[in-house]
């Protein structure tokens, strides 16, 4: 059964360029536009990683992290997290991790960083 990557990216461009990637490397994919649907949708389904934008309308990728590692539900609160943004110069691995984000990968995407990433932190 292929692993579930949820994309959390308010870009079009950059989502749909995501998801074909990924879609070829044979990983089941969904996505949505900020934070708080990433919660939402996280209420009801499961995935195996996030792939999350930090610059996100209602809630940034920062909050929403943090708030999954507060989830209830132990499986949930520790999905792997990798942030994707454009302004790495502005957090340290440090500011990642204390909201609970396992690695990070710079806009513009190299996608054969991303596919090992998604790859390493889902062990496929």
């Amino acid at each position: 059964m292929p692993k579930q990557v949820l994309i959390a990216e308010d870009s079009s461009v950059i989502q749909n360029i995501t998801r074909r990637v990924l879609e070829f490397q044979n990983f089941d994919i969904v996505t949505v536009k900020n934070g708080q649907q990433v919660l939402d949708y996280l209420a009801n389904h499961n995935c195996d990683i996030i792939l999350m934008d930090i610059s996100m309308p209602v809630m940034d990728g920062m909050e929403c992290a943090s708030r999954i590692r507060q989830l209830p539900d132990a499986h949930k609160a520790t999905i792997p997290i990798v942030a994707i943004t454009g302004n790495a110069k502005n957090y340290t691995m440090d500011d990642f991790r204390q909201v609970g984000i396992n690695d990070y990968i710079q806009k513009p995407i190299n996608f054969d960083v991303l596919v090992e990433t998604v790859r390493r932190l889902t062990n496929t």
